[in-house]
């Protein structure tokens, strides 16, 4: 199988929730529990009332989770199965968003039909099932509880897109930005030319438009790899492809076909930010691989080819056109030999063999006399990282911003089944997902499929009866890796007592070892609960399950025990106080001495709602300061 890459850099997200009152001094010995014996159960409900000044619902079980199975119909070509959830959430800045993660997988082992189960959250924006083959990965929605494996069959681009008529040359040049700035060009280049053809209307074709299904599978699939904004921080996404520099680059097949590409998506805040899209336009170069290794300087070499205008984006989207995702029209690349061409010199469709191709983008946008929110963005920004010398860090023209070294790319390569996309950073961002594109015809595929990450589910023990409900007390982290695998992580230890784990019994993690043992400290310490405290990886297993396996299954459930109080702490049920709660999330639970309510605003409705438990995802909306973070 092709190489497979994580969407996510590959950890776990740490959280952590505070007390309501202050902690007791530090001492060698774990203090005595404050906790009367023999509390009622009306005190407990009282004290609840009085730390959060609301009830819980009678009807309230705490579950977040719903379980289910799908069934899988695959073929001979398909090796593994996903089954993923969107799931809405909330940034810092408040913008929604959708992420997708991995609920459960497994091999086919030549099976053409099979049944997967999964835990998803109550509250989730649809399931799908992704199809890993040798040739890539393909994604289906999942409808009721059964799937089936499809795949159009792969056209050519000479039989999407007949040839442009007529002649189309050179016709006029003029030098980039950087080459008209002091310092951006490398040593032994004087100039970088950019050239433009004489006729884009002609060059112009109509696109075969996308089905509804797969325009729909597009922007739910990409927008959860490539959230918008900036605290997301997409790059490192980015960079961990290794799409830069060398491996930027798609390599001519020779085919009989041209070299297509169809913008199919911008996102510039249309007139708002001074339509950055709309006034840039999209250039492409190419060479032979032996001839940049030969080269002294390779970035010197790049620097020197001519780079030609394919799309004038002012001509393909609106001016006011935004967030708008469809393919309607198309640009093929002309190949003008080697060297630097002249003016007027004719170009044809059909690249040889061998050649790398590259792409560019120049932006355009002037200042805006007096308004911060259109400030001039003018320069190239290159997918090849190591043309990115200077733009990304010059301040003149407002692309300093975008937080990018220079050296680091503005653009990678997305494979959506059968489609190769090219998504781009034009803006100040970082998120790649200004302007999207697809490109086709005789040029090689990327090889790397993306990968999403397994869902987390994060367990949170409260543990005294009389409790101040920061739920930090133990926080254990979870994810299905598989039919029959499960890792539990035990990531956070905010209590002073003697605290064992229980019913996980895998690895270093057994019922009888005490949580802060694990971590190589005493009772007297807090773990992976303070703000500028000292960060503990966390403990990790792996524990073989069975297939029927759920981690609503009270059966399977970690479970807390104090030996300290002698209290036992597992998950609340219906009518009980929320002593233990399972969240089909990554949580981020609060920092020391910040109560749940006041971490995460919405919880208290959540306590509160007497029907449509599900239909919440309070926990993906923590406030700012007041959640543990690494």
């Amino acid at each position: 199988m092709k190489k497979l890459l994580s969407l996510a850099v590959f950890g776990l997200v740490l959280s952590g929730c505070t007390k309501g009152f202050d902690a007791p001094e530090p001492t060698p010995e774990p203090t005595p529990d404050p906790t009367p014996t023999g509390v009622t159960d009306e005190e407990v409900k009282a004290n609840f009332e009085n730390i959060f000044g609301v009830s819980y619902s009678s009807e309230q079980d705490w579950i977040t989770t719903a379980k289910g199975s799908v069934n899988v119909t695959a073929n001979a070509n398909v090796k593994k199965v996903a089954i993923m959830a969107l799931v809405a959430q909330t940034d810092e800045d408040g913008e929604t968003f959708n992420s997708m993660t991995v609920l459960n997988e497994a091999e086919t082992n030549g099976q053409s039909s099979l049944s997967i189960n999964y835990d998803a959250p109550g509250k989730n924006e649809g399931l799908y099932a992704a199809f890993y083959t040798d040739n890539g990965c393909y994604y289906q929605k999942i409808e009721g509880n059964a799937v089936a494996f499809s795949r159009a069959a792969k056209t050519r681009a000479t039989d999407v897109f007949p040839i442009p008529t007529g002649e189309f040359s050179i016709a006029s040049s003029e030098s980039s930005y950087a080459a008209q700035r002091e310092g951006y060009l490398v040593d032994g280049v004087t100039d970088e030319k950019l050239y433009s053809f004489n006729d884009y209307a002609g060059l112009k074709m109509d696109a075969p438009a996308y089905t509804d299904g797969y325009a729909n599978r597009l922007r739910d699939l990409i927008f959860a790899y490539f959230p918008n904004g900036r605290t997301h921080e997409n790059y490192k996404k980015v960079l961990a492809t290794g799409y830069s520099d060398d491996n930027a680059y798609r390599t001519t097949t020779g085919e009989n076909s041209p070299i297509v590409v169809c913008p199919i998506y911008k996102c510039d805040g249309a007139t708002k930010y001074g339509n950055e899209v709309y006034n840039s336009d999209l250039y492409y170069y190419y060479f032979k691989e032996a001839d940049l290794n030969a080269a002294a300087n390779k970035t010197a070499f790049l620097q020197n080819l001519p780079k030609y205008k394919l799309i004038p984006f002012n001509q393909y989207f609106g001016e006011n056109e935004d967030d708008k995702l469809e393919k309607r029209s198309a640009y093929a690349c002309l190949y003008f030999g080697d060297g630097t061409p002249e003016i007027g010199k004719k170009g044809t469709f059909i690249f040889p063999e061998g050649y790398k191709i590259g792409f560019m983008v120049r932006a355009k946008t002037d200042y805006a006399e007096g308004d911060p929110k259109k400030p001039r963005k003018q320069g190239e920004l290159y997918f090849d990282g190591r043309l990115n010398t200077k733009i990304n860090s010059d301040d003149d023209f407002n692309f300093k911003s975008s937080k990018l070294k220079d050296g680091q790319p503005r653009a990678t390569w997305f494979k959506m089944e059968d489609r190769i996309l090219l998504c781009w950073e034009s803006g100040t961002d970082a998120d790649f997902n200004d302007i999207l594109l697809e490109v086709e015809g005789s040029v090689s595929d990327p090889e790397t499929v993306v990968e999403f990450e397994h869902n987390t589910y994060t367990y949170c023990f409260e543990d005294r009866q009389l409790g101040d409900y920061d739920l930090n007390d133990v926080v254990i982290k979870a994810k299905r890796l598989d039919k029959t695998h499960v890792q539990y992580a035990i990531v956070a230890c905010g209590a002073y007592d003697n605290l064992f784990v229980k019913n996980i019994n895998a690895g270093v993690i057994n019922d009888d070892t005490e949580i802060h043992s694990l971590f190589g400290k005493g009772t007297n310490v807090f773990i992976n609960t303070e703000s500028g405290a000292e960060y503990i990886e966390p403990i990790v297993v792996t524990k073989e399950v069975s297939e029927a396996f759920s981690f609503l299954d009270e059966a399977t459930q970690p479970y807390l025990y104090d030996k300290s109080t002698g209290m036992e702490v597992k998950l609340s049920k219906k009518g009980q106080d929320p002593h233990g709660i399972m969240l089909p999330y990554d949580f981020k639970y609060p920092l020391e001495k910040v109560c749940i309510k006041d971490a995460y605003k919405e919880f208290n409705n959540w306590v509160s709602q007497n029907k449509d438990i599900l239909g919440t995802n309070w926990y993906t909306k923590p406030q700012n300061g007041k959640v543990y973070t690494k």
